[in-house]
């Protein structure tokens, strides 16, 4: 009896051990433009590609289910472009955020895959100087200011298992919110799209304790 007690609360242990998850994760950020419109023509601005890279602590509380604390940043200047021309202004992006984790479980698989889906908030930064005069002025104007936006976040991705702590991770996530017009504003007449999508592949690595 007192070997079956032992057994039981070495596997307890080592359960419990596994419940928590840190790593970091690097990749690259793809977002969509929106259209501007108005009476002097039409362009297209948003957000220029640019580098991620992030943390997270993840729980295992469940066999198929769980969640992630995450913190993206993210490199991307904004830009204005129509037809042959683009202005530009440096930028940066905060995302922090919770998601749901639902996965896969299979005894003895070393691979498991996952969706994610949840919600926080991204904050668009403005970093470059603000000038008198700047191109495509008769779109849209940068400012060197901050704005918080919530945000939605869906993904997917799949788990490989290096040793039976370390595991690395691929991953692909869709960051949603409403365009930042207090960041890149509507010059007058001129009217913005409404919705900004930020699809982000990241490869990562954790360690399970």
């Amino acid at each position: 009896m007192k070997r079956l007690a032992l057994s039981f609360l070495t596997l307890a242990a080592a359960g419990w051990a596994q419940q928590w998850e840190f790593g970091g994760v690097g990749g690259a950020s793809f977002l969509s433009n929106v259209p501007v419109s108005g009476s002097v023509g039409s362009a297209t601005t948003g957000f220029q590609n640019g580098a991620v890279g992030g943390v997270f602590l993840a729980h295992n509380t469940y066999r198929h289910i769980g969640g992630e604390f995450r913190y993206e940043f993210v490199q991307s200047s904004l830009h204005i472009q129509s037809g042959g021309s683009t202005a530009t202004f440096s930028g940066q992006a905060h995302a922090i955020h919770y998601d749901l984790i639902l996965h896969t479980n299979r005894p003895g698989s070393k691979s498991e895959l996952f969706v994610a889906v949840g919600g926080g908030m991204k904050i668009f930064r403005g970093t470059g100087q603000e000038a008198a005069y700047q191109p495509l002025s008769q779109y849209g104007y940068f400012t060197n200011t901050q704005v918080l936006k919530p945000m939605i976040s869906v993904g997917a991705g799949v788990k490989y298992a290096l040793s039976p702590r370390l595991v690395l991770r691929t991953e692909v996530r869709d960051f949603i919110t409403a365009f930042p017009t207090n960041l890149i504003a509507p010059a007058p007449g001129a009217k913005f799209g409404s919705l900004l999508q930020d699809l982000v592949p990241m490869v990562g690595v954790s360690y399970l304790f």
